[in-house]
């Protein structure tokens, strides 16, 4: 009877989990909250919505790991699991499309006589006439040569794991972890001296709006970048990853790779294409 029962395939059925239905009731409870929010209440549900989908996330990730422990990431489930991770990846991608949408439609086509409006808030020019933009030569070009170092960097901790090399792998990710750090240091400090703002109600236009849709958003995939990677840190400390079984941290330097990317794309169209034309601020 027992070996009726018995596991004959390489795939993981996973056991009954609270997690996706907690995970979405915290979703909705976010969602509410910030609704009410926004409309002037106390953002207590918001607060408890995003408390609910971190632990989520959390508690969700932790059963991942046991699983893997447990000898239930084999071979295939692996494959499937990359499959998934680069869904994901594609899924962002689409994502950063839409703002360079945005921004392409806004900066090609300021003098279009239907777009009235934009003629009126640009001058028919981009950047728009007003609007003194960052010199792309300097802490853009300082942040870019950043993140391409700390693309090194996982590559070099990538590496090292391979060869089993655990200093490797600990010196890598704290490299890469520090370098996302003074990106997004570098990143605030250059917002507080924004010469623009981010949109009309704040003084700002149409530039300000898609330069900070577009370069706030990777701000933040930079963040989360980061967080994963200190994630993978303390796994690496805990001695988690292997040679062979090391998904958690694949994922991880693939990511970071997508933002390295995003962000050489954000630098040439947003910020030296964009730039184009206009004077930049003093010493900006």
């Amino acid at each position: 009877m027992a070996e009726s029962h018995a596991k004959n395939h390489s795939y993981h059925l996973v056991d009954p989990s609270p997690w996706p239905a907690l995970g979405s009731l915290a979703a909705f409870v976010t969602a509410i909250g910030a609704v009410t929010w926004f409309h002037g209440s106390a953002p207590w549900l918001l607060i408890a919505g995003f408390v609910g989908v971190l632990y989520t996330m959390f508690m969700w990730w932790r059963d991942v790991i046991r699983e893997a422990h447990a000898g239930d990431h084999t071979p295939v489930v692996q494959l499937h699991l990359r499959y998934g991770m680069i869904l994901f990846i594609a899924s962002e991608v689409m994502f950063f499309v839409a703002w360079f949408w945005a921004f392409f439609d806004a900066s090609l086509f300021t003098g279009e006589a239907i777009q009235a409006a934009r003629v009126e808030a640009t001058g028919g020019v981009w950047p728009p006439e007003g609007i003194d933009v960052f010199d792309p030569w300097h802490l853009p070009l300082i942040n870019t040569l950043i993140l391409l170092t700390s693309g090194t960097t996982v590559t070099w901790a990538h590496h090292a794991l391979l060869h089993g090399d655990r200093q490797g792998l600990k010196w890598g990710l704290i490299c890469t972890i520090l370098l996302g750090l003074l990106f997004t240091t570098v990143q605030a400090y250059e917002y507080a001296h924004a010469a623009f703002a981010f949109s009309r109600f704040s003084g700002g236009n149409i530039y300000g709006s898609t330069f900070f849709m577009a370069t706030g958003f990777h701000g933040f995939h930079v963040i989360v970048g980061t967080l994963f990677l200190i994630v993978c840190l303390f796994r690496a400390l805990a001695g988690h990853f292997t040679e062979k079984q090391h998904f958690g941290f694949e994922a991880a330097a693939w990511y970071w790779h997508f933002v390295d990317v995003v962000w050489l794309f954000l630098f040439v169209c947003v910020y030296i294409w964009g730039s184009f034309g206009a004077i930049p601020a003093g010493g900006h």
